[in-house]
């Protein structure tokens, strides 16, 4: 019988989207399930972008550009001056996604056996992504105690080799929802103008930051022209999930004349996405202040209703919609799976995305499970009541 890749059978699976089967049997059983696991928003997307695609009047749905249309790149340009991050046409490429631009990027920047640094937990694709362009990740571990804040720059020299292309990070962070300051990308910013890497940045939910803190893009700073790039999607910010368009940003040329050979071999972006999320950057502000004052009132229902469970240990986001929580289990993926498979509460249960996937550190976050609370209050409230008394029953 022919033989699968050593590529295809090292691809990890993703801890958010294995448990699905369970998760669908209990619904066959009658078991309501309430979903934690993924970073879906129940948020509704602005009518501006879905009157965009309903109302057009295209009569052959035609390639896009490569690079995406020229209509909306400038869009965006206005769009990241707003967050000071002054930019070109020229300096983005749209993508399918952040996913497809996470792949780009590696793939140009890369070559089979270099090395990436990333703060762990991270984005279970990153593993994902590095493993299918054969590039190693080498992680750098922050701790929940430390509310899962930039580890010492020192810990990042010490591995970095010959064979290190750059540092990625999330910014804010999934899973952690961790903000990382002005003064932390000041000191990546230090270090990756020493060693020549590049300086990844997956800003998606920029957007989302509370008790008035503000984003600080690595594009903002002076002298990282040529070492950094920035991740950037639509699905968490217009809560267009579904549209699968993203970008790559940067002013390297070499890299950005390098990226669209890639974009161009998978021909283009999807046309009706594109056109829904051009029509998007006309969202008014009002609708991100509401959106944020929603999440940070979700946020502080989540971390209240759980720090009242014994052994529980939660870090407290400043950004995103993510928390990482810490169970009194030893094995959380065991645990995520028996909630689904064996337990429920009044016929209810939950759906919880183990964080041993978010580590490439072998046994780290054995013990933690991530959350998104992107569902209204009292379903949070609800979903953290069942989450305790399945602590309470679970036999391990």
């Amino acid at each position: 019988m022919p033989s699968i890749s050593k590529k295809g059978n090292a691809m990890p699976q993703s801890p958010i989207r294995k448990l699905v089967p369970f998760a669908e049997n209990a619904k066959k059983k009658g078991t309501k399930v309430y979903h934690l696991n993924i970073g879906q928003p129940d948020i509704k997307t602005p009518q501006v972008a879905l009157d965009a695609v309903k109302n057009n009047d295209i009569k052959t749905l035609a390639y896009a550009r490569s690079e995406g249309s020229e209509e909306y790149r400038n869009k965006l340009v206005e769009y990241y001056k707003k967050h000071q991050v002054n930019v070109t046409a020229n300096n983005i490429i749209v993508t399918t996604g952040g996913s497809e631009a996470l792949l780009f990027t590696i793939g140009s920047i890369t070559d089979p056996g270099d090395e990436i640094i990333i703060p762990e937990p991270f984005y279970a694709n990153y593993n994902g992504f590095s493993t299918a362009s054969g590039v190693k990740v080498i992680p750098v571990i922050s701790k929940i105690e430390d509310n899962f804040a930039l580890p010492k720059i020192e810990d990042f020299e010490k591995l970095i080799t010959k064979k290190t292309k750059a540092i990625l990070i999330c910014n804010p962070g999934n899973p952690t929802g961790y903000l990382y300051s002005k003064e932390e990308i000041q000191k990546l910013k230090e270090i990756v103008l020493k060693h020549d890497l590049f300086l990844i940045a997956d800003e998606v939910y920029r957007e989302f930051t509370y008790d008035g803190l503000e984003h600080t893009s690595v594009m903002a700073l002076d002298g990282l022209e040529q070492n950094s790039i920035i991740i950037d999607s639509v699905s968490k910010r217009y809560s267009m999930c579904g549209a699968r368009i993203g970008c790559i940003v940067s002013k390297n040329e070499d890299f950005i004349n390098t990226a669209i050979k890639f974009a161009q071999a998978r021909l283009s972006p999807p046309t009706y996405a594109l056109i829904a999320s051009e029509a998007a950057l006309d969202t008014p502000q009002q609708y991100f202040d509401d959106v944020k004052e929603e999440y940070v009132e979700r946020r502080n229902t989540l971390i209240t209703e759980l720090q009242k469970i014994d052994g529980v240990k939660v870090a407290n986001p400043k950004g995103a919609f993510y928390c990482v929580v810490e169970l009194p289990v030893k094995d959380s993926d065991r645990f995520a799976q028996w909630i689904l498979e064996d337990f429920n509460y009044n016929n209810e249960t939950v759906m919880v995305a183990p964080a041993s996937g978010f580590y490439s550190t072998p046994g780290e976050g054995k013990n933690q499970v991530r959350i998104a609370y992107v569902l209204n209050k009292k379903d949070l409230i609800r979903s953290v009541e069942i989450l305790g008394e399945a602590l309470k029953q679970y036999p391990n």
